[in-house]
Parts: C-alpha cells; sequence; structure tokens
C-alpha cells in the first residue's frame, strides 16, 4: 500500500517521506535532521526505511539537513548535474556521500523515479514522477513558475500529487515584499500561483488524478482558505466534485501526523 508524508512544505522547509512495501524514499530534507527525525517519530517512521533520498534544487529550505544527514545515514542521494554540482562545490554536502546523477529514469528498490522538468531559479530544478512497488504513481511538483509540458504529463498520468499553490496574487502584489522579490516569484522561474494551479487541476482530475495535495503555499501572500477554495471552484466549474471525483488538502508547514494513502 503506498503513501506520502508530507513532513514539512513551505519557504521554511520541505520534505515528503514517500512509502513503497517494506522501504520509502524521501524527496528533499530541507530542514535540520533533529526535526526531520522528530517529524518522522511523529509518524512512526524512520530514516532507517529511507532506501534513497531525490533533491528538487539547491535552495535552503530543501537541503538544509543534507549534509549531517548524509554524515549520520548511509543514503545515497539523487538529483540534476547541475544540483549536484552546486551541492558539491558549496560544500552542502559530505565528501563520503554517494551522489548520483538522474538524467531520466532509474530504478531502486522496486521504486521507479523519473526526473520532471520544472521553472526556477535554481541550477537545474526538477520534480519527480514516483511508481512504487504496487504500480501506484505519485508526482512531486513545486518550486515552478509554470508547468512544463513534462510536469503536467507526469501529473496527468500520476494517482497522487502534490503541486505547488505558492501565492495569491493579489496578496502577494499589495503585501511588503520588495518589488525585486515580487518580480521574481511571478516571474515564470518564481512560484506557482494559486490561480495558476487551479486553472490546471481539472485537467489533471480528468486524466485520472484522485488525490491533490498542494504544497508549498507562501505564509506571508497565501492562506489554505484561499488556496483550497480557489482550486476547488476551478474543480467545481469542471463538474467535479470533491469526495467523488478527487480528495484535496493542504500540505501542511509541519508535519500533521496525517498521510495521504494512493
Amino acid at each position: 500500500m503506498a503513501k506520502i508524508v508530507p513532513l514539512f512544505s513551505s519557504s521554511k522547509g520541505n520534505s515528503y517521506y514517500i512509502q513503497g512495501n517494506s522501504a520509502a524514499i524521501l524527496i528533499d530534507a530541507g530542514r535540520n535532521l533533529k526535526q526531520i527525525e522528530i517529524a518522522m517519530s511523529q509518524n512512526g517512521l524512520s530514516l532507517r526505511d529511507v532506501r534513497a533520498i531525490f533533491v528538487t534544487h539547491e535552495h535552503s529550505d530543501h537541503i538544509s539537513a543534507l549534509k549531517v544527514l548524509l554524515k549520520r545515514y548511509d543514503i545515497p542521494l539523487y538529483a540534476s548535474r547541475g544540483t549536484l554540482a552546486y551541492l558539491t562545490q558549496a560544500d552542502k554536502v559530505p565528501a563520503s556521500a554517494r551522489l548520483y546523477e538522474i538524467t531520466d529514469e532509474l530504478e531502486t528498490d522496486d521504486f521507479r523515479v523519473r526526473r520532471v522538468a520544472t521553472s526556477h531559479d535554481a541550477a537545474e530544478p526538477c520534480g519527480y514522477f514516483i511508481t512504487t512497488p504496487d504500480d501506484r504513481r505519485v508526482s512531486v511538483v513545486t518550486d515552478t513558475g509554470y508547468l512544463t509540458e513534462e510536469a503536467r504529463a507526469a501529473i496527468s498520468r500520476s494517482h497522487m500529487a502534490v503541486v505547488e499553490s505558492n501565492h495569491d496574487v493579489d496578496m502577494l502584489r499589495e503585501g511588503m515584499y520588495p518589488y525585486i522579490l515580487k518580480k521574481r516569484i511571478l516571474s515564470d522561474h518564481g512560484h506557482l500561483s494559486n490561480a495558476a494551479c487551479a486553472e490546471a487541476l481539472p485537467d489533471f482530475v480528468g486524466a485520472g488524478l484522485t488525490r491533490i495535495l498542494l504544497g508549498h503555499l507562501s505564509e506571508e501572500n497565501n492562506t489554505p482558505h484561499l488556496a483550497l477554495s480557489e482550486a476547488i471552484e476551478s474543480l467545481s466549474r469542471a463538474g467535479m466534485v470533491q469526495g467523488a471525483d478527487y480528495t484535496l488538502d493542504i500540505a501542511p508547514v509541519a508535519t500533521n501526523g496525517r498521510a495521504v494513502i494512493f
């Protein structure tokens, strides 16, 4: 039985635990190791069961635990070539770390993991499309200014997906962020807005997606109510009913002890 446990999701840190049969993988490690271990313990999980870590990009809210984590646990780390180059040059991983480039699709402990192109102001960012040992499919696509064709194809093939719904455009434009930061977030190399996420969801649900987590919500420029409302309204206009055609929730800032089985 496949499940995903959102350990952390926000600009403060991001990490997702994906469980297969007897093993698991981790997407990102963006809090310190102690916080990740506590979050796992609260969910009855352990890093001892993690067979591989996949990193989406090098920003600190996705990698901050890596150096200590990889010293303590002998877990292989996978990322794009650009991300790996940054991690080694910036001394973000120990010299002893087992680092592997993911170019397309690979298999580890019966998980099949495919890299998915995203658009973000990082060295070589990506999301991931994962097939679990029991052939359930999940996509994790956050930190992207728009949904690339690869990302759309992956989410459309998924049973479950984490999709970024970072900001409400009006809140961002009227908020206290400096202009240059607002411009970055709103750009094609920034973050996906509630509106852009909501607009895409009916196509995904129509293709077979049934479990949705909205991820990486800004605590300054968004609220869970706004993100959920816009998504549900878009799906309702397409004739799709929550609880019948799909389930929808927010990936929490820090774990609330809930998993999504898919």
